[in-house]
């Protein structure tokens, strides 16, 4: 058993939950080496279930939310779920009842919850060094963007802590390049050109660059320059595309939030030569997409084209928040000390975590698993599900996969809830995505089918064929 020490920090605010509270679990660990970090609470941990200390009934659920809504900004449309532990592929909420994890986090814990592996990586740095900033060096940080540039395309990176944040960033990289690369010019290429059903952030300039009227509309103006161009279209592309006005093209090669569209390889090829002839850099966000997610390590590798620069972002640090751009040297050439940072960015801890992630989601037996997992449960939905009226369409590659209903997805969400399977919704509310995590097993992707299939007898029951939009909560 490997012991893990944690101090606890009392809090004065008045939690209901604090009066329930259990002791410290004490579990397995598949390590064999003890360590103790620090003092006052023991924990270890185990490769099978987690058993919730929670088993109170149906009302604690109901005063956590009470409870959430006189301190929160409503910024979430949130399901009535309070969940309160998790152990691979299973989570747990405060009522002890499990649920099947289709979701991740929204495609963030690609190695399921409580990784062992991860899980020690993190205690160690922790113990060690959890922040520093960006005034000074730290290893961590260094070994991460090795590891980056060693299996991509990429020569250069930068750190940031979110999805949102690195698409900020490949914005001002972009622009910063074609005024570095043309100094004699007035007016160099600010513009940028993005597609129908994209999702590229919620801070003013990705929020440009996203398509959906609903997230922008709000907050106008935003950055303005950005033309919106059909997915896929090329020959649309192509007349949008102008030397001398696009600095680059954003293009996730599966978008996820969009509703779960593969670009096609003559696309992204037609893109990267286009770019080159206008001069424009090519932007792949890989925000949901990437890191396995498609049984590549990269969405992109599949089309046999790489792009000038991609963001990352969701699983790469295993659930902590992190964000990555990567760039090639050309680009990076052009960016100076001072064109941009962040505080938290890169610290030792979220960095050492990601290298655990990496380790494990860039072995090429994963990535197969990953593929093979993929394969199976495609098949086992068009098998069981597809006959069903209401689908029109099982969709997507590797373990990111979307059932398109003719009717509005949210009650088959919530009928699976109810069943115990949590699932998302994708493109105008009549998607549903299944980003479980990368690990899960061919036993539990039968059971999400089982569950699904079962639920779909919801959408029988009055069920309007509406098509709306999903809150906004939900990326």
């Amino acid at each position: 058993m490997t012991l893990l020490r944690i101090p606890l920090n009392q809090s004065s605010m008045q939690n209901p939950l604090r009066q329930l509270s259990a002791p410290p679990r004490v579990v397995k660990s598949s390590c064999g080496k003890s360590k103790l970090i620090s003092e006052c609470i023991t924990v270890a941990v185990e490769e099978e279930a987690r058993v919730p200390s929670l088993r109170t009934g149906n009302g604690k659920s109901k005063e956590v939310i009470g409870w959430e809504s006189k301190v929160l900004v409503g910024t979430y449309a949130r399901a009535p779920l309070v969940l309160e532990s998790g152990r691979g592929c299973k989570l747990y909420d405060v009522d002890g009842k499990e649920y099947l994890d289709m979701s991740s986090g929204i495609a963030v814990n690609s190695l399921g919850h409580g990784d062992p592996d991860w899980l020690l990586t993190v205690m160690k740095q922790a113990s060690k060094l959890t922040h520093v900033s960006n005034v000074y060096y730290s290893i961590p940080q260094i070994e991460l963007a090795e590891c980056l540039v060693a299996r991509s395309f990429a020569d250069r990176v930068f750190f940031c802590n979110s999805g949102t944040e690195a698409n900020e960033a490949a914005i001002k990289f972009s622009r910063k390049f074609q005024r570095h690369s043309h100094p004699d010019e007035k007016h160099p290429a600010t513009e940028f050109i993005s597609f129908i059903n994209s999702f590229h952030g919620r801070t003013m300039g990705a929020l440009a660059l996203t398509s959906k009227e609903h997230y922008r509309i709000p907050f106008e103006p935003v950055m303005p320059g950005v033309t919106f161009v059909e997915y896929g279209n090329i020959e649309a592309t192509r007349k949008a595309i102008t030397r001398g006005k696009t600095a680059a093209v954003f293009v996730e090669p599966l978008q996820g939030e969009g509703g779960i569209h593969s670009a096609t390889m003559e696309f992204l090829q037609f893109l990267r030569g286009a770019c080159d002839e206008a001069g424009a850099l090519l932007v792949f966000d890989e925000v949901q997409c990437g890191l396995g997610r498609t049984g590549h390590l990269w969405a992109h590798e599949a089309y046999s084209t790489f792009p000038d620069i991609m963001t990352l972002a969701k699983p790469l640090a295993g659930g902590l928040p992190i964000g990555a751009v990567l760039v090639t040297e050309k680009v990076a050439s052009a960016i100076s000390p001072g064109d941009h940072g962040s505080t938290f960015a890169g610290s030792p801890l979220v960095c050492h975590a990601a290298l655990a992630v990496m380790e494990k989601i860039s072995n090429p037996g994963f990535l197969a698993s990953v593929a093979k997992k993929g394969s199976y449960f495609k098949q086992k939905l068009n098998q069981k599900i597809s006959g069903n009226p209401h689908v029109k369409e099982v969709r997507g590659s590797g373990l990111i996969l979307g059932i398109e209903l003719d009717v509005s997805a949210s009650p088959l969400v919530e009928a699976c809830r109810n069943k115990g399977l949590l699932i998302l919704t994708a493109g105008k509310g009549d998607v549903v995505r299944l980003v479980p995590p990368l690990i899960i097993s061919e036993q539990e992707l039968d059971q999400a089918v089982d569950i699904l299939s079962d639920a779909l007898a919801v959408l029988e029951e009055g069920t309007s064929s509406k098509k709306f939009w999903f809150p906004a909560a939900v990326v």
